[in-house]
């Protein structure tokens, strides 16, 4: 992750899960914090009820890849912790990547104009 380090400490995510803000969807639910730095840190949690070992490993790098590949259109200076959800053990690729980028929208934490550079979508659709 060129722009962004990892949330890894406790207090860090007890931090985020106080003072942040949160929006959900089917897969996956998503705190948001400012952190006063010019990077982002992302941390990413899947509970042991999230299926076995091997499927908590795969959640955690599809969050994290899909995260890398889009991370040039996120406003910087933000902690942002993802928490995987039941429903996420038979998530695809897509599914992920939809899902992060649906609940960043729901944050504003979306650079809409490097969006619309990268996609070719109108922001106001």
């Amino acid at each position: 992750m060129q722009f962004s380090e990892s949330l890894k400490r406790n207090c860090d995510f007890q931090n985020v899960y106080r003072n942040g803000k949160s929006y959900a969807n089917k897969y996956l639910v998503m705190y948001v914090m400012e952190n006063n730095s010019e990077r982002n840190r992302l941390g990413i949690s899947v509970s042991k009820k999230v299926g076995n070992s091997i499927i908590r490993h795969r959640i955690t790098r599809l969050i994290r890849e899909s995260y890398r590949l889009q991370e040039n259109i996120f406003n910087s200076g933000l902690d942002i912790v993802v928490i995987a959800r039941n429903s996420a053990s038979a998530i695809t690729y897509q599914e992920t990547e939809s899902a992060l980028l649906h609940l960043a929208k729901l944050h504003h934490i979306i650079n809409m104009k490097k969006l619309e550079a990268v996609d070719g979508v109108d922001p106001h659709i």
